[in-house]
């Protein structure tokens, strides 16, 4: 048998049926049917305390919405962090509708001319991803009489240590590599836009909290010298994010209490050229992925050769990331349970199947839960973040799971 990861402390100590937000999970598929994603906003509203408590004062937080971009969810949390970070039209539109431009970033390494006006029009940063991109920028700047507002996303030369996706060190889509953005700075002031500063990413999902450390401040040390090389100042530096959560067997969380100590540190010997400069750090997953459950309902249970199979109505048509077809070179499970037997026996050794035609619609392998019947519900747990929209919903042409965010407000 295979182990599963841990289950979020919010959830992990409760016995006998789940609960989520105060409701248990029967009543949350009666209320909405099967499958489910249930959001509690409780547990994000936490995350972003904790971040406050434990990050330097004055470094702002950004959300990473395509870490999540259900509606209700990012409504719910724009008010309690300074900007929203997104990566495509779809995901700019949703966040113009309520968030003023001037709080949202734009990234990503292929934005068409139409994205790019859009971006300009609202007074959004657009982290550029190229020299081409600049002037592209800028041309479209020029034809509205609106100076665009430009930061650099950076190639930086160094990577995050540990990190499920590394994003810098390396040869890159994303970002300008470092040693070219010092002249491409200078031609961003020279041309009239308006200059916001870098985005630095080197990686993501980390939970080596000595890595984080070592990143951070060798990223604030890469912003001061591509400040002194370009002569100009960032008025911001987004440091990215990369804080890991528990997924599988073994993980431990990030130490963040550590990492906000070493960041006032390393802030603190800053130099002068980064004197004015506000710091932010994206987060995404790290802030709504453990509120999240993706609860389904046992259609069948069934033998074959000497193992058993538990068939849910849901898959990897929603939950492609617990499937381990996201990104994963080795297939771990997921946090996963009978939803109405918190904290009981696990003695019945069972696979957990979707409802899709491919061996790959697998959630849990070979796993030990208690025992579970036609009817009873599954819980996946690490499910607020990279869950339904990071999935292929169209396949096989099932229906489209609820989505609910509950507790707020």
């Amino acid at each position: 048998m295979k182990p599963i990861g841990p289950i979020p402390p919010a959830f992990a100590d409760q016995r006998g049926m789940l609960r989520i937000a105060g409701r248990s999970a029967e009543e949350w598929v009666a209320a909405y049917g099967s499958p489910v994603f249930v959001y509690d906003f409780s547990g994000i509203a936490a995350q972003v305390a904790r971040f406050r408590a434990t990050m330097p004062a004055g470094v702002r937080l950004h959300y990473a919405v395509k870490a999540n971009p259900y509606a209700p969810l990012v409504r719910g949390i724009a008010p309690l962090v300074d900007g929203l970070d997104v990566a495509s039209a779809g995901e700019l539109a949703e966040v113009l509708a309520f968030k003023p431009g001037h709080a949202t970033s734009f990234a990503g390494p292929g934005k068409r001319d139409v994205e790019l006006e859009a971006a300009v029009r609202a007074g959004v940063t657009l982290n550029v991803e190229s020299e081409n991109e600049v002037r592209r920028a800028i041309v479209i700047g020029e034809r509205l009489g609106i100076a665009p507002r430009l930061a650099v996303r950076v190639n930086p030369d160094l990577e995050l240590r540990g990190s499920g996706m590394k994003m810098g060190g390396r040869a890159s889509p994303f970002g300008v590599d470092a040693e070219r953005v010092p002249a491409l700075v200078r031609a961003i002031v020279a041309d009239g836009a308006e200059w916001r500063g870098f985005h630095i990413f080197a990686g993501s999902q980390a939970l080596d909290t000595d890595a984080l450390i070592e990143t951070q401040a060798a990223t604030v040390a890469l912003a001061g010298r591509l400040a002194e090389e370009s002569r100009h100042a960032p008025p911001m530096v987004n440091l990215g994010g990369g804080f890991g959560i528990p997924h599988f067997a073994g993980d431990t969380p990030v130490h963040v209490a550590r990492i906000g100590t070493a960041l006032a540190e390393a802030l603190d010997r800053r130099g002068a050229m980064l004197g004015d400069t506000v710091f932010a750090i994206e987060l995404g997953r790290w802030l709504v992925g453990e509120a999240g459950v993706y609860l389904t309902r046992v259609v069948d249970r069934k033998e074959s050769r000497g193992e058993t199979f538990l068939v849910v109505d849901g898959g990897l048509h929603h939950q492609l990331a617990a499937s381990g077809n996201f990104g994963t070179v080795v297939r771990r499970n997921y946090p996963v349970a009978v939803a109405g037997r918190m904290g009981a026996v696990a003695d019945d050794a069972v696979s957990v199947v979707g409802c899709l035609c491919t061996p790959l619609d697998r959630l849990a392998d070979r796993v030990v839960l208690p025992r579970a019947e036609v009817g009873d519900v599954i819980a996946i747990f690490i499910a607020g973040a990279y869950g339904l929209t990071a999935s292929p919903s169209a396949f096989l042409g099932h229906p489209a799971p609820a989505e609910v965010l509950a507790g707020a407000s």
